[in-house]
């Protein structure tokens, strides 16, 4: 009975113990990172940004931000334990130690005749003739008479009083720390105990099996609908112009079940009239093609209109209800638009190539609405491809400022990058009327956006030349720069109401063809992964090639000092394709900025593989190539695609190729574009 109370009395010792083990480092661990993450401001300063309140937690909205469920499941764990922890402080159990002459009221060494005589005067007391009470009845039988019996007999006195205990000496005793309804199975508990193990180890896990199942079989990893990625998948067409991208986008099943209300009639009316000539409609016949619109599906009608109303920056003109379902297709957007992105660089057949010309669109289109710029802005004009859309994310500005500087000269969103900060002060200041603290705004914001630099290589592993049919690697080191000196940080979108981390896009692509031959997603927020990758390919490449531990170790961690000054690793291989001379381009796209894309020409030679198997040589004509391992490349044209959003011009300027052929493989260094050179494809 005393043991089976200990362990009783153990039990929320033993559940606390459980809890806080795995409980307490994971808590340090958020803590830390909260911390951390708090000390290191990587989100603009800026006054715009500061006004709109995204950055700024109020009390409400800590708490907003804090209610995740993970973060609510670790509050009522903790709550568990401090309750935990009170009962085990204040638990009234006491586990009693078996003491005969304590029971009787005797002193130790007390005669046989003083024992009988305490032993019936208790009987007096507890015995069931004598009390009814159920609680003397057992404390008679359990306690006083036991201690009795144990002084009375002989052996048992002497072991008590030799050992401590009436059956003499006692060994290691163990229990398990379990409650007492478990240790005493008996008619109600035992029905109680089944119950919780069927609920525990049956009903609990099948439920949770089929509610996953359920969702898993609706949705992606990256929480997307399957329906949402078929319908983007045979929408994408390889000669999708950008400027038709948003009609493919609004076709996800998640903004058509977005309700939509009778009473968002007259706010969607209202907004209509704001965007209307954004929507692509023919002036001509503007009737038709208004009630051509309104027949559409009413919730992509809705969507269209509240992403136009992002674009154009009209959402003051929202209703409270709309307000909700417009923050809802935002935060819905960026997730939906990478998938949509993936879409359109997944490898097609016959050739398992992607296309170009839509994933430039898709780029344009996820810049334009997180910094909120119409997409009428991007089309051409004063010698900028971009036209005055990289101006619009700067704060204060607006398509007056953006005509009043170009007076002076300042034609292209480079030229005003790079100008000094003197003269970018006394040009915003002087023509544009901007104050000081506006004009050091918009230093502050220059000083955030990226320059991007990619040195590529294309080479066979272990062969000097690329024939047809090899299996060519790729090697890209992605270097980011700022004016500043972040590598991570958050873009200046003070129109986006969610917290948006900067991604890019490496392709290598034929512009000529609109074949995307490689892609990948590069971030510059995670250093600590990056080196883990950097380190493990590094590590593996070498070793192939048969490198010694120390060139290894020279290796890795010249690599991982680029990592940690900005620089990303991209690897990739595709099949060199028939022989003959490839001018591909690297396009880096950023999905936050627009106009710090960048772009570098690559010219690939595949040569033709011999009968025998082996490698042929080069030709006469081709040995000062590879003596010198350099050969400039002609002058090329600038682009085979303009944006969809620019208007048809002549080129203004030709582009020299920094790319080199050397025995076949083929080496490129480009640094970050202009706006004139970034992935709009009007380069």
């Amino acid at each position: 009975m005393a043991a089976s109370e200990e362990n009783s009395t153990l039990f929320p010792i033993f559940v606390l113990t459980l809890m806080a083990l795995p409980l307490v480092p994971y808590t340090i661990v958020n803590l830390f990172g909260a911390f951390k993450k708090k000390a290191a401001k990587i989100n603009c300063q800026c006054s715009v940004c500061v006004r709109s309140g995204k950055y700024h937690k109020s009390i409400f909205k800590r708490i907003s931000n804090f209610s995740t469920y993970s973060n609510l499941t670790l509050v009522l764990l903790w709550v568990v334990m401090a309750v935990l922890v009170y009962y085990i402080k204040h638990i009234s159990t006491e586990v009693q130690i078996f003491e005969p002459f304590s029971i009787l009221g005797l002193e130790h060494g007390a005669s046989d005749s003083e024992i009988k005589k305490a032993y019936r005067r208790l009987s007096i007391q507890y015995h069931p003739d004598k009390n009814p009470d159920p609680e003397a009845h057992s404390y008679f039988v359990e306690y006083i008479s036991k201690a009795y019996q144990s002084l009375t007999d002989p052996i048992s006195r002497e072991n008590f009083e030799k050992y401590g205990h009436p059956d003499g000496r006692q060994g290691l005793q163990m229990g398990i720390a379990l409650p007492q309804f478990l240790l005493n199975i008996d008619g109600a508990s035992e029905g109680i105990l089944l119950l919780g193990i069927v609920g525990v180890c049956i009903i609990l896990p099948l439920t949770i099996s089929v509610i996953y199942l359920s969702r898993s079989s609706k949705y992606t990893g990256n929480y997307v609908m399957h329906s949402t990625l078929a319908a983007y998948y045979h929408l994408m067409k390889p000669s999708l112009a950008p400027s038709k991208i948003m009609d493919v986008f609004i076709k996800a099943s998640e903004f058509m079940d977005i309700p939509v209300r009778r009473t968002d009639e007259e706010p969607l009316q209202r907004i209509f009239v704001l965007v209307r000539s954004e929507l692509n409609l023919d002036l001509k016949n503007i009737r038709q093609e208004q009630a051509k619109f309104w027949k559409q599906h009413p919730a992509l009608v809705k969507t269209e209109l509240l992403l136009q109303a992002q674009l154009t920056r009209e959402t003051a003109a929202l209703s409270p209800t709309l307000q909700r379902d417009f923050r809802r297709v935002l935060e819905l957007a960026p997730r939906l638009l990478e998938e949509l992105m993936k879409m359109a660089i997944i490898p097609r057949p016959p050739v398992g190539h992607g296309w170009l010309r839509p994933a430039i669109g898709v780029v344009e289109l996820t810049q334009s609405v997180v910094q909120a710029v119409p997409l009428s802005a991007r089309k051409a004009a004063g010698g900028s491809s971009e036209g005055y859309a990289p101006f619009l994310q700067l704060p204060h500005f607006s398509e007056a400022v953006v005509k009043k500087i170009a007076r002076k000269k300042v034609r292209t969103f480079q030229d005003f990058r790079d100008m000094t900060p003197d003269e970018r002060e006394d040009l915003l200041t002087q023509v544009a009327g901007f104050s000081n603290s506006e004009s050091h705004d918009v230093e502050m914001v220059l000083k955030m956006m990226p320059s991007v630099t990619i040195d590529i290589t294309c080479e066979t592993e272990g062969e000097e030349g690329i024939q047809e049919g090899d299996i060519v690697t790729m090697h890209a080191w992605v270097t980011l720069n700022r004016g500043n000196g972040l590598i991570r940080a958050l873009p200046h979108c003070p129109y986006f109401p969610f917290d948006k981390e900067e991604n890019f896009w490496l392709l290598l692509a034929d512009s000529f063809s609109n074949d995307v031959w490689l892609s990948q997603k590069v971030s510059f927020m995670d250093e600590a992964t990056a080196i883990i990758a950097v380190s493990k390919t590094i590590q593996e490449s070498k070793e192939g090639s048969g490198a010694s531990a120390r060139e290894i170790n020279v290796a890795v961690k010249e690599a991982i000092e680029k990592v940690k000054n900005g620089s990303r690793l991209v690897m990739g291989k595709f099949q060199a394709p028939a022989d003959g001379n490839y001018n591909l381009s690297s396009f880096c796209l950023c999905d936050s900025w627009i106009g710090c894309d960048a772009k570098s020409n690559i010219k690939l030679k595949v040569m033709k593989r011999s009968r025998a198997g082996t490698r042929s040589g080069l030709t006469a004509d081709e040995t000062p190539a590879m003596e010198d391992g350099i050969e400039e490349d002609e002058e090329e044209e600038e682009d085979d695609y303009e944006s969809e959003y620019s208007e048809d011009e002549e080129d203004t300027k030709e582009t020299k190729s920094k790319g080199a052929v050397a025995n076949g493989s083929a080496h490129n260094k480009g640094s970050g574009s202009t706006s004139d050179e970034s992935g709009s494809e009007a380069d």
